[in-house]
């Protein structure tokens, strides 16, 4: 495999991660206040589909990228609702939300453009456009720091780069600001944190409303950077990989930058060799296609260890009366 190659499937990589990365920080946020979200997966294909389909009716990706948010911060506001205010399951409120999302953006998409479901392709300002950084094109020719600042480092769109830096803000948010440290306590002790004046309920919708714009970027990522425009179920289970990424990385924001790579690594390997070669036998594409999900699981059985979610999670806090 020459350097060429190697570059290519670190590029892809990178894109490919980036979605899970914000999903899985998304996550993180959410479970971290003790809210157990298995609606990633819904609300970025509905901030997918509508980020997509307004972008493509304005030309203007921001303003798509503007709703594809809203699609998910309207239904991070049902989560929380059902979760937080009316004490529901979490899980069933998540799958709930999942079975919505994939039945109404196929719905809509049909009514809106006949498209069976999609939406028209995205061009120009329809849709994110690499960047080029500084300098990209003048040390291109500049020996392996040339190569990885110019094919590597540049040339992604400009979510991309929010993602990443997304982990360190993250990191001071949870672990350097009072916000953090009340988010990390609702998660763990809830009544402590009652206990000492500060709402509860209040903290943990704060949390549900971070992780429906996260998982907004992620989803108009997908339809308006990744890709050209929204297919039925292009999520494909994103979703549910950043929440396996998520009890990879244990709840850590630069953990998750390392799982989510990872798992953005294996897909753009089997991207990369749709077809190979074991003992004169050739292995069906299919097989490749579905070596990501099945590499997840036997990462998550075996190579885990001991991920401790937060003790409250998943828990409706009750105030004592």
């Amino acid at each position: 495999m020459d350097a060429a190659t190697i570059l290519q499937i670190l590029d892809s990589t990178i894109r490919l991660g980036t979605p899970l990365l914000l999903a899985c920080l998304a996550g993180m946020f959410s479970e971290r206040a003790g809210i157990f979200d298995i609606g990633l997966e819904g609300k970025m294909l509905a901030a997918a589909f509508l980020s997509a389909a307004v972008a493509a009716v304005t030309g203007n990706v921001w303003i798509g990228l503007l709703a594809g948010v809203a699609a998910s911060l309207s239904l991070s506001a049902i989560h929380g609702l059902a979760s937080i205010t009316f004490r529901g399951n979490q899980l069933i409120s998540g799958v709930a939300i999942n079975f919505l999302a994939s039945g109404l953006t196929v719905l809509i998409g049909q009514n809106w453009f006949q498209l069976g479901g999609r939406t028209p392709s995205l061009e120009g300002a329809a849709r994110f456009q690499p960047i080029t950084l500084p300098f990209a094109e003048t040390l291109r020719n500049v020996p392996v720091i040339g190569p990885i600042y110019a094919e590597l480092i540049s040339g992604h769109t400009i979510l991309v780069y929010v993602a990443f830096l997304l982990v360190p803000a993250s990191a001071f948010l949870l672990y350097r600001t009072r916000f953090g440290l009340r988010l990390r306590a609702v998660g763990e002790n809830p009544a402590a944190v009652d206990t000492a004046g500060v709402s509860v309920t209040r903290l943990r919708y704060a949390a549900v409303a971070i992780c429906g714009v996260l998982t907004g970027l992620a989803g108009a990522y997908l339809a308006t950077g990744l890709s050209a425009g929204f297919v039925k179920e292009m999520t494909a289970g994103r979703g549910y990989i950043a929440l396996a990424a998520l009890i990879f990385a244990k709840w850590r924001p630069w953990y998750a930058l390392g799982a989510t790579m990872l798992f953005g690594f294996l897909e753009a390997l089997t991207n990369r060799f749709q077809t190979i070669e074991l003992l004169g036998i050739t292995v069906p594409v299919q097989v490749m296609q579905a070596l990501p999900y099945v590499l997840t699981v036997i990462i998550l059985a075996g190579f885990v260890g001991r991920a401790v979610p937060p003790r409250a999670g998943g828990v409706a806090y009750v105030k004592e009366r």
